[in-house]
């Protein structure tokens, strides 16, 4: 699953570690998200939604229901 959890996190100045302590993960979780190499629970990407302030899930985590 890609995200744009890069580009919003670097736009509002924050650091992965500084993400990573909002939403109570490790800063190597969220780089996994970063990368596409790990998928969040419903919770998870609620509470990176919203710390990022954005107000949908879809406008950071881009389902691809192709498959």
């Amino acid at each position: 699953m890609e995200t744009k959890i890069r580009q919003f996190r670097q736009e509002s100045g924050m650091t992965q570690q500084e993400l990573a302590d909002s939403v109570g993960v490790t800063r190597q979780t969220i780089n996994a998200l970063e990368n596409a190499r790990y998928n969040p629970s419903l919770m998870l990407a609620y509470k990176i939604t919203k710390t990022l302030g954005k107000n949908a899930i879809e406008e950071v985590f881009l389902i691809d229901d192709a498959d």
